[in-house]
């Protein structure tokens, strides 16, 4: 076996190729299928994201005419699923609720196990499509409510926010989520895509894909960060208290949630741009009190550590102001991550090879074995 460097945490090293994704570190660029990021926040509309994800080219109006009407038709959920959410204890959280739902869809879809191009295309569809319903489900029960079945007239974006307050959202949050959710549908081979793509590769369903994938995100050091950004924000307090707070957390070696980023050497291009509608929601609902925390923090950290917010620590705020309670927040990230999860697992399938790395050895050599009676 050839000589090999061992990275830990795999870092630069290049596990595949995709035509998904493009992160250019240099320029601190996010591209999909050669479009900027910024492009599409500003032109498109997430679904047509999707669709640029799954197919590798943005869609005709007929084109998205006919896809929008296929996510609208596969948004309601098996009522046995909800019932698996309603009944799912109050202690868990809300990923290992999504979690276990994710997985349960299979049972209800008779395609799960099939594995033709078409058939997986169509599972990638329904998995889209349902995802933003089984989060709002799982909001509203534990908030005591029923879940709210979705519209057949709204984005995905303002179908998520009306399922999970029951009131059609105004165009600023309906249009900040939008944007919101291009900006987080793909990141090349993060934790959660590279799960997904790890199981695809066994030939595994894509139901089992998509559940590693949540399983994954669940994680602090992944899609869990922006929860822990609002909890930090909350527990700072005031403006006033913010360069005290991170100066004595910083002497204690403490990690500052929202900073730093493994691949953005430089800024996150995501948090550029959600840094706008974080400032403008704070200002259109009359909630500045954040925004002008998260500068306080930023200054601060910038300054003594030289590092740059990444999209969690603009998210954080963003959703917390649009009403999306903050254990939910990384369920919505999964409400836009699953448009490139499913991209990945479906090109995944197309050149498939199972996933399968080496160890570095570091364990004892080779020695003799020792009988149980002759041990000490």
């Amino acid at each position: 076996m050839p000589e090999s460097t061992f990275k830990a945490g795999l870092e630069d090293v290049v596990a595949g190729e995709s035509s998904i994704c493009l992160i250019d570190e240099k320029d601190s660029r996010l591209i999909y299928y050669g479009y900027d990021v910024y492009d599409l926040v500003e032109h498109c509309s997430f679904e047509e994201v999707i669709y640029l994800l799954h197919h590798g080219e943005l869609p005709t109006q007929a084109q998205l005419d006919d896809f929008t009407a296929q996510l609208n038709q596969e948004r309601s959920v098996d009522e046995a699923v909800l019932d698996l959410i309603r009944h799912a204890p109050l202690t868990a959280h809300p990923m290992e609720t999504l979690r276990t739902a994710v997985s349960a869809l299979s049972f209800y879809d008779r395609e799960a196990n099939e594995m033709t191009q078409e058939s997986n295309l169509r599972k990638a569809i329904r998995l889209v499509a349902k995802m933003g319903t089984l989060v709002a489900a799982i909001g509203r029960t534990r908030a005591g409510q029923a879940p709210v079945a979705p519209r057949g007239d709204l984005s995905t974006a303002a179908n998520f926010l009306y399922m999970l307050t029951g009131e059609a959202p105004d165009d600023l949050a309906e249009q900040t989520l939008n944007i919101a959710l291009i900006l987080h549908a793909d990141h090349e081979f993060n934790a959660s895509t590279f799960a997904a793509r790890v199981t695809a590769g066994t030939l595994s369903d894509i139901y089992s894909a998509i559940t590693s994938a949540v399983g994954a995100l669940k994680g602090p050091l992944h899609g869990g960060a922006n929860e822990q950004v609002m909890h930090m924000l909350m527990e700072i307090g005031t403006p006033e208290k913010a360069e005290r707070w991170v100066r004595e957390a910083l002497a204690q070696k403490k990690k500052i949630m929202g900073f730093g980023h493994r691949v953005y050497k430089h800024s996150d291009p995501r948090a550029e741009y959600l840094k706008q509608y974080a400032k403008k929601v704070g200002e259109a609902y009359g909630q500045t009190q954040w925004f002008t925390l998260q500068e306080e923090v930023r200054r601060t950290v910038e300054q003594q550590r030289g590092l740059h917010p990444n999209v969690d620590f603009y998210s954080a705020t963003t959703y917390y102001v649009l009403g999306v309670p903050i254990e939910l927040f990384t369920p919505l990230f999964a409400v836009s991550r699953i448009a490139g999860w499913t991209a990945h697992v479906l090109e995944q399938y197309a050149n498939n090879r199972i996933i399968r790395p080496v160890a570095s050895y570091i364990g004892p050599q080779p020695r003799s074995f020792v009988a149980l009676k002759d041990r000490r």
